[in-house]
Protein backbone atom coordinates (compact mmCIF):
# COMPACT_ATOMS: atom_id res chain seq x y z
CA UNK A 1 0.00 0.00 0.00
CA UNK A 2 3.11 2.28 1.16
CA UNK A 3 4.63 1.55 -1.91
CA UNK A 4 1.55 2.88 -4.23
CA UNK A 5 1.47 6.01 -2.66
CA UNK A 6 5.16 6.84 -3.03
CA UNK A 7 4.16 8.27 -6.60
CA UNK A 8 1.60 10.80 -5.33
CA UNK A 9 3.75 11.47 -2.36
CA UNK A 10 6.34 12.48 -4.70
CA UNK A 11 4.52 15.12 -6.65
CA UNK A 12 2.73 16.67 -3.69
CA UNK A 13 5.92 17.43 -3.07
CA UNK A 14 6.87 19.24 -5.83
CA UNK A 15 3.72 21.20 -5.69
CA UNK A 16 3.92 22.39 -2.12
CA UNK A 17 7.84 22.99 -3.19
CA UNK A 18 6.14 25.07 -6.32
CA UNK A 19 3.48 27.05 -4.52
CA UNK A 20 6.13 28.24 -1.90
CA UNK A 21 8.12 29.86 -4.47
CA UNK A 22 5.43 31.45 -6.05
CA UNK A 23 4.69 32.75 -2.47
CA UNK A 24 7.84 34.36 -2.30
CA UNK A 25 8.33 35.55 -5.68
CA UNK A 26 5.15 37.32 -5.23
CA UNK A 27 6.37 38.73 -1.51
CA UNK A 28 9.54 40.41 -3.31
CA UNK A 29 8.54 41.28 -6.90
CA UNK A 30 4.69 42.61 -6.42
CA UNK A 31 3.01 42.09 -9.84
CA UNK A 32 5.17 39.89 -11.47
CA UNK A 33 2.77 37.31 -11.68
CA UNK A 34 0.75 39.91 -13.85
CA UNK A 35 3.89 40.93 -16.48
CA UNK A 36 4.35 36.98 -16.90
CA UNK A 37 0.56 35.91 -17.67
CA UNK A 38 0.15 39.72 -19.77
CA UNK A 39 3.58 38.56 -21.56
CA UNK A 40 1.81 34.91 -22.30
CA UNK A 41 -0.79 36.34 -24.65
CA UNK A 42 1.01 38.99 -26.34
CA UNK A 43 3.09 38.59 -29.41
CA UNK A 44 6.92 39.35 -28.90
CA UNK A 45 8.45 42.40 -30.00
CA UNK A 46 4.64 44.65 -29.80
CA UNK A 47 3.46 47.01 -27.04
CA UNK A 48 0.83 48.63 -26.02
CA UNK A 49 -0.66 52.33 -25.90
CA UNK A 50 -0.37 52.64 -22.56
CA UNK A 51 2.97 52.13 -22.48
CA UNK A 52 4.05 53.74 -25.24
CA UNK A 53 1.72 57.02 -25.11
CA UNK A 54 1.06 55.95 -28.90
CA UNK A 55 -1.94 54.67 -30.36
CA UNK A 56 -1.08 51.04 -32.18
CA UNK A 57 -3.54 52.12 -35.11
CA UNK A 58 -5.20 54.96 -36.43
CA UNK A 59 -8.40 55.06 -38.09
CA UNK A 60 -9.52 53.19 -41.02
CA UNK A 61 -11.90 56.10 -42.20
CA UNK A 62 -12.65 59.62 -42.12
CA UNK A 63 -16.24 58.98 -43.66
CA UNK A 64 -17.77 59.31 -39.84
CA UNK A 65 -15.73 62.99 -39.71
CA UNK A 66 -16.99 64.28 -43.01
CA UNK A 67 -20.84 62.97 -42.57
CA UNK A 68 -20.21 65.56 -38.97
CA UNK A 69 -18.72 68.39 -41.25
CA UNK A 70 -20.24 68.09 -44.74
CA UNK A 71 -23.54 69.32 -43.93
CA UNK A 72 -22.44 72.52 -42.66
CA UNK A 73 -20.37 73.28 -46.24
CA UNK A 74 -21.78 75.31 -48.97
CA UNK A 75 -21.35 76.18 -52.34
CA UNK A 76 -21.29 79.63 -53.50
CA UNK A 77 -21.68 81.25 -57.20
CA UNK A 78 -21.04 84.48 -57.26
CA UNK A 79 -22.14 86.53 -60.46
CA UNK A 80 -20.86 90.06 -61.32
CA UNK A 81 -21.36 92.24 -64.69
CA UNK A 82 -18.46 93.22 -66.88
CA UNK A 83 -18.60 95.65 -69.09
CA UNK A 84 -15.79 95.32 -71.99
CA UNK A 85 -14.79 97.02 -75.09
CA UNK A 86 -13.99 94.63 -78.00
CA UNK A 87 -11.01 96.69 -79.77
CA UNK A 88 -11.16 96.54 -83.88
CA UNK A 89 -8.09 95.52 -85.43
CA UNK A 90 -7.47 97.33 -89.02
CA UNK A 91 -6.67 94.44 -91.55
CA UNK A 92 -4.49 96.86 -93.74
CA UNK A 93 -1.01 96.96 -91.87
CA UNK A 94 -0.26 101.14 -92.96
CA UNK A 95 -3.67 101.72 -90.77
CA UNK A 96 -2.58 99.33 -87.93
CA UNK A 97 1.02 101.58 -87.58
CA UNK A 98 -0.97 104.44 -87.34
CA UNK A 99 -4.22 104.09 -85.47
CA UNK A 100 -3.35 100.30 -83.84
CA UNK A 101 -6.70 99.28 -82.91
CA UNK A 102 -10.26 101.25 -82.88
CA UNK A 103 -12.54 100.99 -79.80
CA UNK A 104 -15.82 99.27 -80.30
CA UNK A 105 -19.23 99.67 -78.17
CA UNK A 106 -19.34 98.79 -75.15
CA UNK A 107 -20.33 95.13 -74.10
CA UNK A 108 -21.51 93.62 -71.02
CA UNK A 109 -20.88 89.78 -69.67
CA UNK A 110 -21.74 87.86 -66.70
CA UNK A 111 -18.55 86.65 -65.03
CA UNK A 112 -18.95 83.71 -62.25
CA UNK A 113 -16.75 83.16 -59.10
CA UNK A 114 -16.80 79.48 -57.73
CA UNK A 115 -16.39 79.45 -53.88
CA UNK A 116 -17.25 77.76 -50.80
CA UNK A 117 -18.40 78.91 -47.56
CA UNK A 118 -19.21 77.49 -44.39
CA UNK A 119 -22.35 77.67 -42.14
CA UNK A 120 -21.38 78.76 -38.41
CA UNK A 121 -25.19 79.43 -37.00
CA UNK A 122 -28.59 77.90 -37.39
CA UNK A 123 -30.12 81.05 -38.62
CA UNK A 124 -27.82 80.82 -41.61
CA UNK A 125 -24.73 83.22 -41.44
CA UNK A 126 -22.12 81.83 -43.58
CA UNK A 127 -18.40 82.57 -43.68
CA UNK A 128 -16.64 82.42 -46.40
CA UNK A 129 -13.16 84.57 -48.57
CA UNK A 130 -13.37 88.16 -49.70
CA UNK A 131 -11.94 87.21 -53.14
CA UNK A 132 -14.82 84.63 -53.70
CA UNK A 133 -17.72 87.49 -53.67
CA UNK A 134 -16.25 90.67 -53.85
CA UNK A 135 -17.83 92.87 -56.26
CA UNK A 136 -20.76 90.13 -57.13
CA UNK A 137 -24.34 91.38 -58.28
CA UNK A 138 -25.84 88.58 -57.31
CA UNK A 139 -24.36 85.72 -54.98
CA UNK A 140 -26.21 82.33 -54.78
CA UNK A 141 -25.62 79.41 -52.38
CA UNK A 142 -26.05 75.55 -52.94
CA UNK A 143 -26.60 73.67 -49.57
CA UNK A 144 -25.30 69.88 -49.05
CA UNK A 145 -28.91 69.19 -49.33
CA UNK A 146 -29.07 70.20 -53.06
CA UNK A 147 -31.41 73.20 -51.97
CA UNK A 148 -30.22 76.84 -53.50
CA UNK A 149 -30.68 80.12 -51.66
CA UNK A 150 -30.30 83.64 -52.14
CA UNK A 151 -27.18 85.89 -49.87
CA UNK A 152 -26.83 88.75 -49.03
CA UNK A 153 -23.23 90.19 -47.59
CA UNK A 154 -23.37 91.45 -44.35
CA UNK A 155 -19.73 92.57 -44.27
CA UNK A 156 -16.25 92.14 -45.15
CA UNK A 157 -12.68 92.40 -43.89
CA UNK A 158 -10.49 92.39 -47.27
CA UNK A 159 -7.24 92.72 -44.55
CA UNK A 160 -8.12 89.06 -43.54
CA UNK A 161 -9.75 88.10 -47.33
CA UNK A 162 -12.79 87.06 -44.59
CA UNK A 163 -16.74 87.95 -45.64
CA UNK A 164 -20.00 87.14 -43.33
CA UNK A 165 -22.97 86.03 -45.83
CA UNK A 166 -26.58 85.65 -44.47
CA UNK A 167 -28.88 83.00 -45.95
CA UNK A 168 -32.98 82.45 -44.93
CA UNK A 169 -33.43 78.62 -45.47
CA UNK A 170 -34.81 77.62 -41.85
CA UNK A 171 -32.68 75.69 -39.14
CA UNK A 172 -29.83 74.86 -41.07
CA UNK A 173 -26.62 72.60 -39.60
CA UNK A 174 -23.38 74.54 -38.58
CA UNK A 175 -19.89 73.62 -38.04
CA UNK A 176 -18.17 72.45 -34.94
CA UNK A 177 -15.10 73.94 -33.88
CA UNK A 178 -11.77 72.84 -32.58
CA UNK A 179 -11.38 73.89 -28.64
CA UNK A 180 -7.79 73.23 -29.39
CA UNK A 181 -5.51 74.83 -31.46
CA UNK A 182 -3.83 71.86 -34.54
CA UNK A 183 -0.81 70.63 -34.34
CA UNK A 184 2.20 69.92 -37.18
CA UNK A 185 1.36 66.55 -38.38
CA UNK A 186 -2.30 66.90 -37.38
CA UNK A 187 -4.56 64.60 -40.09
CA UNK A 188 -6.90 67.71 -41.25
CA UNK A 189 -9.49 67.39 -44.58
CA UNK A 190 -10.64 70.24 -46.85
CA UNK A 191 -13.76 70.04 -48.16
CA UNK A 192 -15.09 72.36 -50.53
CA UNK A 193 -16.39 72.87 -54.34
CA UNK A 194 -13.21 72.64 -56.34
CA UNK A 195 -13.68 74.13 -59.84
CA UNK A 196 -17.25 73.67 -59.49
CA UNK A 197 -17.63 70.38 -59.90
CA UNK A 198 -19.17 69.52 -56.52
CA UNK A 199 -18.74 68.97 -53.49
CA UNK A 200 -15.34 67.43 -52.64
CA UNK A 201 -13.52 65.84 -49.52
CA UNK A 202 -9.51 65.66 -49.83
CA UNK A 203 -6.80 64.66 -46.85
CA UNK A 204 -3.28 65.77 -46.13
CA UNK A 205 -2.00 67.02 -42.74
CA UNK A 206 -1.03 70.02 -40.67
CA UNK A 207 2.30 70.79 -42.62
CA UNK A 208 3.56 74.16 -40.96
CA UNK A 209 1.78 76.27 -38.46
CA UNK A 210 2.33 80.84 -38.86
CA UNK A 211 2.90 81.24 -41.97
CA UNK A 212 3.28 84.74 -43.89
CA UNK A 213 2.28 85.05 -47.39
CA UNK A 214 2.36 88.92 -47.53
CA UNK A 215 -0.94 88.60 -49.62
CA UNK A 216 -2.82 90.92 -46.48
CA UNK A 217 -1.96 92.78 -43.54
CA UNK A 218 -2.84 90.29 -41.10
CA UNK A 219 -1.65 86.60 -41.46
CA UNK A 220 -1.24 83.24 -39.63
CA UNK A 221 -1.95 80.89 -41.49
CA UNK A 222 -2.33 76.92 -41.32
CA UNK A 223 0.07 74.87 -44.48
CA UNK A 224 -1.50 71.83 -45.09
CA UNK A 225 -1.29 69.33 -48.12
CA UNK A 226 -4.44 68.50 -48.35
CA UNK A 227 -5.22 69.64 -52.17
CA UNK A 228 -7.04 72.44 -52.30
CA UNK A 229 -7.66 73.96 -55.76
CA UNK A 230 -9.53 77.17 -57.04
CA UNK A 231 -13.31 77.12 -55.82
CA UNK A 232 -12.12 75.31 -52.52
CA UNK A 233 -11.74 78.93 -51.53
CA UNK A 234 -14.10 79.47 -47.95
CA UNK A 235 -14.84 76.23 -47.49
CA UNK A 236 -13.60 73.93 -44.52
CA UNK A 237 -10.32 72.69 -43.15
CA UNK A 238 -11.72 69.98 -40.08
CA UNK A 239 -9.77 68.07 -38.28
CA UNK A 240 -10.16 63.62 -37.91
CA UNK A 241 -13.02 64.20 -35.62
CA UNK A 242 -14.80 66.51 -38.49
CA UNK A 243 -14.40 69.79 -36.02
CA UNK A 244 -13.63 72.78 -37.76
CA UNK A 245 -9.65 74.09 -37.80
CA UNK A 246 -9.65 76.41 -40.74
CA UNK A 247 -11.10 78.67 -43.44
CA UNK A 248 -8.96 77.25 -46.91
CA UNK A 249 -8.15 80.57 -48.34
CA UNK A 250 -4.96 80.22 -50.78
CA UNK A 251 -2.48 77.98 -52.46
CA UNK A 252 0.69 78.14 -54.35
CA UNK A 253 -0.06 78.05 -58.11
CA UNK A 254 1.42 75.02 -60.34
CA UNK A 255 3.38 76.98 -62.30
CA UNK A 256 5.82 77.58 -59.47
CA UNK A 257 6.71 73.59 -59.32
CA UNK A 258 4.30 73.93 -56.22
CA UNK A 259 2.63 70.79 -55.06
CA UNK A 260 1.02 70.32 -51.54
CA UNK A 261 1.18 73.63 -50.66
CA UNK A 262 -2.26 75.30 -49.46
CA UNK A 263 -2.98 77.41 -46.65
CA UNK A 264 -6.12 78.09 -44.36
CA UNK A 265 -7.11 80.67 -41.89
CA UNK A 266 -7.24 79.90 -38.46
CA UNK A 267 -10.42 79.27 -37.24
CA UNK A 268 -9.63 81.63 -34.23
CA UNK A 269 -9.26 84.43 -36.37
CA UNK A 270 -11.97 83.39 -38.80
CA UNK A 271 -15.10 83.40 -35.54
CA UNK A 272 -13.87 86.30 -34.34
CA UNK A 273 -13.98 88.53 -37.53
CA UNK A 274 -17.59 86.71 -38.21
CA UNK A 275 -18.85 87.80 -33.97
CA UNK A 276 -17.79 91.32 -34.94
CA UNK A 277 -19.23 91.67 -38.04
CA UNK A 278 -22.40 90.28 -36.99
CA UNK A 279 -22.49 92.40 -34.16
CA UNK A 280 -21.18 95.69 -35.41
CA UNK A 281 -20.95 95.69 -39.39
CA UNK A 282 -17.35 95.60 -39.28
CA UNK A 283 -13.75 94.66 -37.27
CA UNK A 284 -12.79 96.80 -34.62
CA UNK A 285 -9.25 96.60 -34.49
CA UNK A 286 -6.28 98.40 -32.91
CA UNK A 287 -3.88 100.65 -34.79
CA UNK A 288 -0.47 102.21 -33.59
CA UNK A 289 -0.06 103.99 -36.98
CA UNK A 290 3.24 102.75 -38.08
CA UNK A 291 4.33 100.46 -40.69
CA UNK A 292 6.88 98.01 -39.61
CA UNK A 293 9.70 95.26 -40.02
CA UNK A 294 11.95 92.79 -38.81
CA UNK A 295 14.92 93.60 -36.91
CA UNK A 296 18.30 93.64 -38.64
CA UNK A 297 20.80 93.55 -36.40
CA UNK A 298 23.84 95.99 -37.43
CA UNK A 299 27.18 96.54 -35.45
CA UNK A 300 25.60 99.91 -33.93
CA UNK A 301 22.45 98.62 -33.48
CA UNK A 302 23.31 97.75 -29.82
CA UNK A 303 21.12 94.33 -29.95
CA UNK A 304 22.78 90.65 -29.78
CA UNK A 305 22.58 88.33 -33.20
CA UNK A 306 19.58 86.73 -32.32
CA UNK A 307 17.53 89.91 -31.24
CA UNK A 308 13.74 89.69 -31.85
CA UNK A 309 11.56 92.55 -32.13
CA UNK A 310 10.46 94.83 -34.71
CA UNK A 311 11.70 97.92 -36.58
CA UNK A 312 9.55 101.40 -37.21
CA UNK A 313 9.79 101.73 -41.19
CA UNK A 314 7.19 104.76 -41.64
CA UNK A 315 5.30 106.76 -38.97
CA UNK A 316 1.40 108.21 -40.43
CA UNK A 317 1.50 111.71 -39.56
CA UNK A 318 -0.95 112.45 -37.06
CA UNK A 319 -1.62 108.48 -36.11
CA UNK A 320 -0.99 107.17 -32.36
CA UNK A 321 2.72 106.75 -33.03
CA UNK A 322 3.02 109.86 -33.70
CA UNK A 323 1.50 112.03 -31.29
CA UNK A 324 3.41 109.56 -28.72
CA UNK A 325 6.60 110.14 -30.43
CA UNK A 326 7.34 107.05 -32.33
CA UNK A 327 10.40 107.72 -35.16
CA UNK A 328 11.28 105.61 -38.07
CA UNK A 329 14.29 103.54 -37.01
CA UNK A 330 12.70 103.10 -33.26
CA UNK A 331 13.21 99.29 -32.45
CA UNK A 332 10.09 97.98 -30.83
CA UNK A 333 11.73 95.12 -28.42
CA UNK A 334 8.37 94.96 -25.62
CA UNK A 335 4.49 96.31 -25.69
CA UNK A 336 3.58 96.23 -21.97
CA UNK A 337 6.17 94.74 -20.78
CA UNK A 338 5.46 91.54 -23.03
CA UNK A 339 8.24 91.10 -25.79
CA UNK A 340 7.46 91.49 -29.30
CA UNK A 341 8.89 88.25 -31.26
CA UNK A 342 8.52 89.95 -34.74
CA UNK A 343 6.79 92.21 -37.17
CA UNK A 344 3.61 90.15 -37.81
CA UNK A 345 3.73 88.94 -34.12
CA UNK A 346 3.31 93.09 -33.25
CA UNK A 347 0.71 93.64 -35.93
CA UNK A 348 -1.63 90.69 -34.56
CA UNK A 349 -1.60 91.94 -30.65
CA UNK A 350 -2.26 95.25 -32.35
CA UNK A 351 -5.21 94.24 -34.15
CA UNK A 352 -6.10 92.13 -31.04
CA UNK A 353 -6.36 94.96 -28.72
CA UNK A 354 -9.53 97.23 -28.32
CA UNK A 355 -9.35 100.81 -29.79
CA UNK A 356 -9.07 103.57 -27.00
CA UNK A 357 -6.86 101.23 -25.07
CA UNK A 358 -3.63 102.65 -23.80
CA UNK A 359 -0.01 100.60 -24.48
CA UNK A 360 3.39 100.96 -23.01
CA UNK A 361 6.36 100.95 -25.64
CA UNK A 362 9.86 100.13 -24.82
CA UNK A 363 12.18 99.66 -26.86
CA UNK A 364 15.98 100.85 -28.88
CA UNK A 365 16.84 104.57 -30.74
CA UNK A 366 19.56 104.96 -32.19
CA UNK A 367 21.17 102.59 -29.71
CA UNK A 368 19.67 104.10 -26.44
CA UNK A 369 16.69 102.61 -24.24
CA UNK A 370 12.99 104.78 -24.92
CA UNK A 371 10.19 104.17 -23.42
CA UNK A 372 6.58 105.67 -24.61
CA UNK A 373 2.44 105.59 -24.20
CA UNK A 374 0.67 104.72 -27.14
CA UNK A 375 -3.03 105.06 -27.20
CA UNK A 376 -4.14 103.03 -30.09
CA UNK A 377 -6.86 103.92 -32.67
CA UNK A 378 -9.16 102.34 -34.84
CA UNK A 379 -7.78 100.98 -37.78
CA UNK A 380 -8.99 102.71 -40.73
CA UNK A 381 -9.21 101.48 -43.88
CA UNK A 382 -6.32 100.61 -46.39
CA UNK A 383 -7.57 103.39 -48.46
CA UNK A 384 -7.63 106.04 -45.75
CA UNK A 385 -3.63 104.94 -44.01
CA UNK A 386 -2.42 104.84 -48.40
CA UNK A 387 -1.13 101.46 -47.86
CA UNK A 388 -1.13 99.25 -51.03
CA UNK A 389 -3.35 96.11 -51.02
Amino acid sequence: MLRKLRPLLFILQFVVAGLAAAFLISLAWPGAGDRLRGGLHKPAGTSTQAETGIPVSGPVSYADAVAKAAPAVVNIYADKIVTERAVRIFTDPLMQRLLGGVAGPAMKRREQSLGSGVIFTPDGYVLTNNHVISGADDIQVMLHDGRVAHARVIGTDPDTDLAVLKIDAGTLPTTRIDPSPPRVGDVVLAIGNPFGIGQTVTMGIVSALQRQLALSPYEDFIQTDAAINSGNSGGALVNAEGQLVGINTAMLEHDTGAQGIGFAIPVRTAKRVLEQIVEQGHVSRGWLGVEVGNVVVSADSGLPAAARGATVVDVYPGGPAAQAGLQPGDILLKVDKQPIIDSADLRAREAETKPGTRVAVSGLRAGEPFHAEVVLAQRPSLRQTGARG
